[in-house]
Formats: C-alpha cells, sequence, structure tokens
C-alpha cells in the first residue's frame, strides 16, 4: 500500500503496517493483491503514541492482537479479557520501530513543481540545474526549501522516491529488474546495493515473509 496524505507518502510493503495519527486525512493506493487489517483507537486512550504517520514492523504477537481485535469487532475496556488485550496493543503499537520508507513533500510551490517533475520521470537524467529552470526557484534555493522542509538535500529526496517507487513496482508482482529501470535505475546490481544499503536486504528477501509474520497492512489511530 501508499498512504498519502499532503506532506507526504508512506509505502508500506507486506508483513508491515502504517500508523495514522487522529484527524489526519490521507488517500491508500494499493499495489497488488492487499489483504489489510484496520484498528481505530479512540484518541482518549492514544496518548503517548506517536503524533506523525510512520510505517511499522508486525511483530508477531502484535499480529495476533490485531487479529484478536478484528475478530471481537469492538472492544470494550469494561470487558477485562479486552482491557488487557487493549492494553498489551497500546504497549505494543508504543514501542514499534519506524522504517525509512517516508517519502516527505514540501509546501512551497517550487519544491511542489520540482516534485512533479521527478514524480513523472525519476531517473536521474536531468540535473537540478536544468529542472529548476521550469520551477521559478534557483537550484540553490530549491536545495534550501528541501533541507528546510524535508530535512534532505534534493538528491536525497529523489532516491528515496525512486526507491519508493520501486518498492510499489516489486509489490505489483514485477521482477527486480523490472523494478529497477521502472525507478530509473540504470542497471540492476546499481538498485539492489542501494536498496540493501537503505533496508539491510536484498529486495527478494525483503519481500518474503518469515515463517512467523503474515501481512497486516495497518494500525491508523482515528
Amino acid at each position: 500500500m501508499t498512504v498519502s496524505v499532503d506532506r507526504g507518502t508512506w509505502v508500506v510493503p507486506a508483513h508491515r503496517g502504517v500508523w495514522v495519527p487522529a484527524h489526519v486525512e490521507h488517500a491508500i493506493r494499493m499495489s497488488g493483491a492487499v489483504s489489510m487489517r484496520t484498528l481505530y483507537l479512540a484518541p482518549r486512550i492514544a496518548h503517548g503514541l506517536p503524533r506523525e504517520c510512520r510505517v511499522v514492523d508486525v511483530p508477531p504477537l502484535l499480529r495476533e492482537i490485531i487479529l484478536r481485535a478484528v475478530a471481537y469487532g469492538s472492544l470494550d475496556r469494561r470487558v477485562p479479557a479486552q482491557r488487557h488485550l487493549v492494553d498489551v496493543l497500546l504497549d505494543e503499537v508504543r514501542t514499534l520501530p519506524s522504517r525509512a520508507l517516508h517519502v516527505p513533500r514540501p509546501a512551497d510551490p517550487r519544491a511542489r513543481r520540482l516534485i512533479e517533475h521527478v514524480e513523472r520521470d525519476p531517473a536521474p537524467r536531468r540535473s537540478l540545474g536544468r529542472l529548476a529552470g521550469s520551477t521559478g526557484a534557483s537550484p540553490r534555493t530549491l536545495q534550501r526549501l528541501f533541507r528546510s522542509e524535508t530535512g534532505m538535500t534534493v538528491g536525497n529526496w529523489r532516491r528515496q522516491l525512486r526507491l519508493a517507487r520501486s518498492l510499489e513496482t516489486l509489490a505489483a508482482g514485477s521482477s527486480v529488474t523490472e523494478a529497477a529501470f521502472d525507478a530509473g535505475y540504470q542497471s540492476v546490481s546499481a538498485f539492489v546495493s542501494v536498496f540493501h544499503r537503505t533496508f539491510g536486504e536484498t529486495p527478494g528477501r525483503y519481500f518474503r515473509a518469515p515463517a512467523t509474520r503474515e501481512p497486516v497492512a495497518r494500525a491508523p489511530g482515528a
């Protein structure tokens, strides 16, 4: 799944989840066949939980809690067994490690124009200098905007976008070769190297679920 809000996009591969805080308008786009489980947490019990969207791992214990909660339909904290389930759920969500799958979107319209160009063609064929000509800002200004609004240089942002594009392509069932070239990499080996450096494993292994993990898509707050 790809979850988008006004200020960014999060790619959610199989066997991971995405936390969405309350009152955050978002859209979800699916790549390939997706089985999704969703939990809605009342804001009054969500204190101490993240205030921004993030992609997270879903360990076996949390997976089973989510499946049990979905089977109940809704949880009533006045029922002891269900109250204990909610408490463990909240403890698990508070400690989940986040994944580097975020593509932030700056608000400045000049930076947004650059984003539109890069999203149409993620390959780094055109330099920042050439792209800047159609944005109404100089390369130096664009670098400053990206650093201040996304915490990344333009080059790092483009690399993150290409990785996000490749994850969507792989999730839809394409081969590693197809994903590499669709994301603008000149060789498969270069793509695999960047992927491994970012995620700590090869694309093939990343999408191969451990025996103890099954697909669970997200656990948002609402």
